[in-house]
Parts: C-alpha cells; structure tokens; sequence
C-alpha cells in the first residue's frame, strides 16, 4: 500500500469517527430540555464543525506536503526559509474565527446569567453529601413552609455497601444506580425558576446536564443560576465537585410536573408542614426500628453500617460516650450540634425530633452496646426549644 493510500486512509478513519461522535447522543453533548440548553448544543456543534474543518484542512496540508515533498520526489530542497503572506493569513484567519465565535458565545452566557423575571426561587445548599432545598415566597424571603432534604436512596446505598464489601451475590443492573434519592427537588413546568445555590461545609457543585445548568456550591456565597423545562419528566445530575469521600453519593434528581400536580404537591407539601413535627412516644422497638433506617441513611456512610467507624470517624461499639452511665446528654449534644473541627456534623438542622430520637436510642442499643437508654422526640423538641437541659 502506497504512502498517499495510507494517508488518505487515516483521514477518512479520523472524519468517520469524529462524524459518528457529532452524530451519536451516546458520544456527543446531549442537548436538554431547555431553550438555553439546546441554544449550548447548538453552540456546540457549530465549533465542532468548525474545528472538523480545521483539522481536515490542517492534516490535509501537512500530510499532503509530506507526500509530495519527500525526499525521494524532491531531492533538491528549496531554499525560502518563511513567508511573510503566509504568516499573516495563518495569524488573521484564526482570530477572525474566534471572534465570530465569541459573539454568540458572550451573548448565550449573558441570557444564561439573567435570572431576573423568575417566577419560583429555590435555596440550594450542598451538605457532605446530601442536597438541601427550601422553597421561597413571592417576598424574596426564605420560608420554612417547604424545606427537605433529599439523600442518596436507600436501596443505592444498601447495594454500593454489598459491592464495596465484595459480596459476590451482586450485580449491578440498573441504569439510575447511585442516580436515585428520596426526596427529588420538584418544580413546575415552563416556570422560570432560580436556584440560589450555596453549601453548609465545603464547596460542591449543583449539576443536571438536562438543563444546562452547572454552579458552583460555596460556604458563605450565594451563587445564581436558572432554568425553564419545556417538558415534565425526572432530570437528573450530579454534583460535580470533589467534596469528600462520598461525593459520589450525593446526585440530584429533579421531577418536573404540570403545574396543576406541582400546585397540588406544593400544597401538600405546605400542609404537611403546618402539621409540625411527629412528638408522639415511640416504644423501644419502634425506635430501634426507626432509628435502623436513619442511621443508614445518615450515618452509615462514615460509621459504617455495623458502627465500627472507618478511618477518623470514630468508632459507636462500646465507647465510653455510647454506653457510658449519664452519656446520654453528651451524645444527644454531638448529634445535635455537631463537634467543631471535626467531620461530624450539626444534624440538629437537619433531621427531624422523631429521625434524632431514634437514631441516638438505636445506636446506644445495637450492636451489642444494649443500655437500655431511649430518646423520645418530645425530649429533643425541648432541648432544641431551650425546653430542656
């Protein structure tokens, strides 16, 4: 086979896998369910088309030069050593092609910066490693009518625990794993909506592709970012930042509604939490049978699932602050108010009466630590209240 033929060769399998990423999702930028996300895709594609014409004509250049210059055909080189013309068409060209692709550049990240006009605001803010969401009124000021927090879904985190432990009965099928959580943030459809997004501990990042939207998550910043889906459906991202050992615990999933469901589900939302909190008495096999699924849930990830720690998160199996007589103060202060300069956590914000309650009776009764202790959810209502000691 010739050096032209070889050429020629490598060129066309270089155009055809190029054409085959611009033309396959599976490949390419996907292009959303936004008018700012398919305005990026369209961006997208027309500087891939221009670089596929740089690269062909460029490659082409150099290696038909390569071929009809060679030695053997030429063997008497020429003597110029540089065009002056050349140089400047080579200079000119490239910084007219960047400025017309600056144009609709600047002008599409301006449109994707002006989240003025919105219809809905919602607080975005990244915990180590869960996603916090609080609805705001028409006043701009934030409302504690709807506020949850939305985790990793159990049966994930059940399923990354069995593979991480090599238990070879696993197999991982599902297309949504580490995908899913328990509380997707839900917005209306063709509703401009804001995200104010900020973070409790260390920077995240607040990402679905769907949407074209990406935004830095930072302690004591409020970033802005928005958004309007054209189609109901369920989004999802990711964050998208390195954030700790389980960022890749923490997506997001948004379910987009008509706005008769979203105003049906928002009301609900309201009512629910207009109820206030569930302080009713639990026996102790109810706790333990609570505190099971939000100890997994909240924390197991850095206690480990059988409370033997891993690393600098310490131990819950025989400590003195766990079964030690008259510790029960102390450990129910550490989960409500977190311990400074440490990686645990206030939760005091973050779980409800009933969710602490059970969690600290659990962890005081299992795995063979069995003092007998129990929390009520009326007795961390009090201590949060400044009810209690």
């Amino acid at each position: 086979m010739s050096l032209f033929r070889k050429m020629a060769l490598i060129i066309a399998a270089i155009s055809v896998a190029v054409l085959s990423g611009c033309s396959g999702q599976e490949y390419n930028m996907r292009e959303g369910v936004t008018e700012i996300s398919r305005e990026v895709y369209d961006l997208h594609m027309i500087v891939i088309w221009v670089c596929v014409v740089i690269g062909v004509i460029t490659f082409g250049a150099m290696f038909y030069s390569m071929f009809a210059h060679r030695k053997s055909k030429n063997p008497n080189p020429a003597k110029f050593s540089h065009s002056t013309t050349v140089e400047i068409i080579w200079t000119v060209i490239p910084f007219i092609i960047l400025i017309a692709l600056s144009i609709p550049a600047v002008s599409l990240l301006i449109k994707m910066e002006d989240a003025s006009n919105s219809e809905l605001s919602v607080m975005v803010k990244g915990y180590q490693w869960k996603w916090e969401y609080k609805y705001i009124d028409g006043d701009d000021n934030l409302g504690n009518d709807v506020s949850f927090f939305s985790n990793l879904d159990q049966a994930s985190r059940d399923l990354s625990n069995n593979a991480g432990s090599g238990f070879s009965g696993v197999e991982i099928t599902d297309e949504n794993y580490l995908l899913e959580v328990d509380n997707p943030l839900v917005i209306p459809v063709d509703t401009k909506v804001r995200f104010l997004v900020t973070a409790d501990d260390v920077i995240h990042s607040f990402w679905v592709p769907d949407f074209s939207v990406k935004k830095d998550a930072i302690p004591g910043f409020i970033n802005e970012v928005w958004t309007k889906v054209d189609e109901p459906g369920i989004y999802r991202g990711v964050c998208a930042e390195l954030c700790g050992k389980d960022h890749g615990f923490m997506p997001i999933v948004v379910k987009v509604l008509p706005k008769e469901e979203y105003e049906a589900w928002y009301a609900e939302k309201v009512a629910e939490a207009e109820a206030g909190p569930d302080l009713n008495e639990r026996t102790m096999s109810q706790l333990m049978a609570e505190g099971e699924v939000a100890y997994n849930k909240y924390c197991s990830s850095c206690h480990m699932p059988n409370g033997e720690g891993n690393g600098p998160f310490p131990s819950l199996v025989g400590t003195e602050m766990v079964t030690g007589e008259g510790t029960i103060e102390q450990h129910i202060d550490v989960v409500l108010n977190g311990v400074s300069g440490t990686a645990m956590q206030a939760f005091g914000n973050q779980l409800t009466e009933a969710e602490i309650a059970a969690i600290i009776t659990y962890e005081r009764n299992a795995w063979g630590n069995d003092t007998g202790d129990k929390v009520q959810p009326q007795e961390i209502h009090d201590i949060q209240n400044g009810g209690g000691e």
